[in-house]
């Protein structure tokens, strides 16, 4: 009630205060993403002042849970959906997102974007990325595991808080992880890995609470999950186990909708996501790695981070061809409803 107030007084200063009206005929950008992008704490803010100065414009964020729920959403709302811009889906995502037929190509040169290993897509523009890993509390665990393998067959009493793939990309993450080391033998390996599970929830946040309250001596998160803690917190308690077969990697996108109701402003937006006013974020607000030049190097901690020896990644067309079947091993194994 109270907005309304607000806002049908607005309309009528609007009259007698010159230049108001010219305000209030800015166009707003909408972009679909995650919760944690546009947290206070996260980059969402200082992107929306960035992108603001350079638009003349408004930039709304929409946040849901996780890239899944992210793509899920779209599903629901078809054609009809009010996003210009979605951010926030990822590589194992992006076959099945254009499928949906929602989206066009990006029309940008992402030339300029490197991950490891290479990623080019007429679509969808990368903006930032990340190994995943198991991080653990070095107050708790004095010999974490070193491999898939001591993870899947070390001490049941030694607990892990994952995500669940259905509805989170790092726990879709993690389900192609295993898959990738185990291939045909992933079922058993989530057998033998369940007794470690504390619990699996729907998202990241929810798991990394539990994880820093100290409900679980390890959770699956990112390699870059200890930067956070050496940066904001000035301590090394919280690190990341390096894995000798080797470390998935989430690398996170952006793409413009057909029908987006903006459509200049949303591609003026995927192109600003590979410049440093954007870049800039990434790092020491999602707490993840850039993909394109930053205006400043990267705080000391991100040298001391887990540098995987080797890099997984699945193409987009086998994940989403499979991602069904696996996810229901993976219940199967689980016993998972």
């Amino acid at each position: 009630m109270f907005r309304r107030i607000f806002l049908h007084g607005l309309m009528l200063a609007s009259v007698m205060v010159p230049g108001l009206a010219a305000a209030q005929d800015k166009k707003t950008l909408t972009v679909y993403t995650y919760e944690s992008f546009v947290s206070e704490w996260g980059p969402g803010p200082k992107v929306k002042a960035a992108f603001e100065k350079a638009c003349d414009c408004t930039l709304n964020f929409v946040g849901v849970a996780d890239g899944v729920a992210l793509l899920n959403r779209l599903k629901l709302e078809g054609p009809s959906s009010k996003a210009d811009v979605v951010l926030g889906l990822d590589t194992n995502l992006i076959a099945e997102a254009k499928q949906t037929g929602l989206f066009e190509k990006s029309g940008v040169d992402a030339s300029a974007a490197k991950v490891p290993g290479g990623f080019q897509d007429d679509v969808f523009v990368p903006y930032d990325y990340g190994h995943f890993a198991v991080v653990y509390d070095t107050q708790v665990m004095k010999t974490p595991p070193r491999s898939m393998k001591e993870l899947v067959e070390g001490d049941p009493a030694q607990k892990i808080v994952i995500q669940d793939p259905r509805t989170s990309t790092p726990g879709l993450g993690l389900l192609l992880w295993v898959k990738s080391v185990y291939g045909d033998q992933a079922p058993q390996a989530w057998a033998k890995l369940k007794d470690r599970i504390l619990t699996v929830t729907p998202g990241w946040s929810e798991s990394y609470g539990l994880f820093t309250k100290g409900e679980a001596p390890m959770v699956l998160s990112y390699t870059t999950s200890p930067a956070y803690h050496m940066v904001a917190e000035n301590s090394e308690r919280y690190q990341a186990a390096a894995f000798d077969e080797g470390h998935y990697i989430q690398i996170e996108v952006a793409g413009v909708l057909k029908n987006a109701p903006q459509h200049a402003l949303a591609q003026q937006f995927l192109a600003f996501v590979l410049t440093s006013g954007f870049q800039d974020t990434i790092p020491e607000n999602n707490w993840m790695m850039p993909v394109a030049p930053t205006s400043a190097p990267l705080p000391a901690a991100f040298s001391k981070l887990v540098q995987p020896s080797k890099t997984f990644l699945m193409s987009p067309e086998d994940v989403a061809r499979n991602r069904k079947a696996w996810i229901d091993e993976w219940l199967a194994a689980m016993s998972v409803k």
